[in-house]
């Protein structure tokens, strides 16, 4: 039996046990208390709240370690942003994706105008410290704007129909959003979609392209690396 890795100190229930709920959370569309009743089918008495706190307290750390193994993004970054409902109000999802489908930022705003495309361009360039070959967005004139006053070296095509990989990418933003029926507030909001977005990809290669034996080894190869990024590897494994 391994020793607790310090982000786990004072916590009573195994490695395993908190690193499966924090996974079951923001891989599938499921509730506190769903997990809850999928750990007590394996003999685990974990209360929701509790699964709750694990999910606040973890799930952005395991995303950060996840893109920390990504490898640095590519040169042609897709943007998109679409609307979401944040207790009853529409806001903005602003999200951007390299050319393999990474996801390299996602930024919930309350407008679509140029400042709020030059915060997010700021802020993508800042946090992937790298400058695009080439980034494509649909027609929203606020792009064009914002471009030629962050990033002009860098080309830009505005074309609806060239933006599929971004627009693609908010599918299962749209499933989470269902299956919680809305957010609550914009910070909860941030704060989920951030982890969600580091977590949730990593588990959803492009099975389209794959065969089933590639697939399962590729599936093999992407747990190996949540065991290591969560502490797992070498924990106890009953509750």
């Amino acid at each position: 039996m391994g020793s607790t890795p310090p982000l786990y100190k004072g916590h009573r229930y195994p490695v395993e046990v908190i690193s499966h709920c924090v996974w079951l959370y923001f891989r599938f569309p499921l509730s506190f208390r769903e997990v809850e009743e999928l750990m007590l089918q394996r003999g685990g008495v974990v209360s929701y709240e509790r699964v709750r706190r694990w999910c606040a307290k973890f799930g952005q750390a395991y995303a950060d370690g996840l893109r920390r193994r990504q490898p640095r993004p590519g040169d042609k970054w897709h943007l998109d942003e679409v609307f979401i409902k944040v207790n009853g109000e529409r806001k903005y999802l602003w999200r951007a994706v390299d050319q393999d489908g990474n996801v390299l930022d996602i930024l919930l705003q309350s407008r679509r105008d140029k400042a709020a495309a030059r915060r997010f361009f700021r802020r993508l360039m800042k946090k992937t410290r790298a400058v695009p070959r080439v980034i494509v967005t649909d027609k929203l004139r606020s792009y064009g704007a914002a471009h030629r006053e962050v990033m002009p070296s860098v080309e830009h095509r505005s074309h609806k129909g060239l933006n599929n990989r971004a627009e693609n990418s908010h599918q299962p933003t749209r499933q989470r959003e269902r299956a919680m029926k809305g957010f609550r507030s914009v910070g909860a909001a941030q704060r989920f979609l951030s982890a969600f977005s580091g977590i949730s990809p990593h588990f959803r290669p492009r099975r389209h392209l794959m065969s089933a034996p590639d697939h399962r080894a590729e599936m093999a190869i992407r747990f190996a690396i949540w065991d290591q990024i969560t502490g797992a590897v070498g924990q106890p494994t009953t509750a």
